[in-house]
């Protein structure tokens, strides 16, 4: 009976490394997956700004309604200043003046 005893133990152990194995395979595939969804939305996000960046240019959209959309989106005061925004009085605050 030991003899037995002993390949199940053998079978278990590998077992579970194959479960662990199998975590980690699993694990990979779903930051691949979260990794190439994030890098096609940056994508989608820089062309449609590359395009109403264009319309601006042409002058086919009003330059005021996108600061006024930006005004009204932007909390955070670095990304503020990066599109020339007064900083806001108080967060959720439109700007002031």
């Amino acid at each position: 009976m030991p003899k037995l005893n002993e390949q199940i133990t053998v079978l278990e152990t590998r077992l579970k490394q194959l479960k662990a194995k199998q975590q980690r395979v699993e694990a990979r595939r779903r930051s691949i997956e979260a990794r190439r969804t994030r890098k096609v939305d940056t994508r989608r996000k820089v062309l449609i700004g590359a395009v109403v960046l264009a319309r601006i240019e042409q002058g086919r959209f009003p330059e005021a309604e996108l600061r006024a959309w930006l005004d009204e989106a932007l909390t955070r005061e670095d990304d503020r200043a990066l599109f020339e925004l007064r900083a806001r009085t108080k967060p959720g605050e439109p700007a002031a003046g």
